[in-house]
């Protein structure tokens, strides 16, 4: 999930989410996506889908997603997935991935 990063917290900005997509244990080669996308279920239940890059050429399967400004704002047990839809078939859909999100310190004013 997020390279490089122990713990995601609350309204962290430039969190790296990237999966690879397979068919069994054969690389899907998503070069030629249409739609790229990772879809984020919140605490709450609330469903986001965020459009997401290829990681290199495609040809290696893997997409990703960087969190901007208020992605991340809700504290709690998050789950998250990539789908993607390529010229050749699809959509292919990867399985379902659990991440925690939590709280900052906050200074009094």
């Amino acid at each position: 999930m997020a390279r490089g990063v122990d713990e995601v917290r609350k309204d962290d900005i430039g969190t790296v989410f990237e999966r690879q997509i397979k068919d069994g244990s054969t690389i899907v080669d998503i070069s030629s996506g249409t739609a790229l996308q990772i879809i984020f279920e919140k605490p709450d239940g609330t469903l986001v889908t965020q459009t997401a890059v290829l990681s290199g050429s495609g040809t290696d399967g893997k997409l990703r997603y960087v969190t901007l400004s208020g992605d991340l704002d809700e504290i709690g047990l998050w789950k998250w997935q990539a789908r993607v839809t390529v010229d050749s078939g699809g959509p292919w859909k990867t399985n379902i991935r659990d991440f925690q999100v939590h709280e900052n310190l906050e200074a009094p004013p």
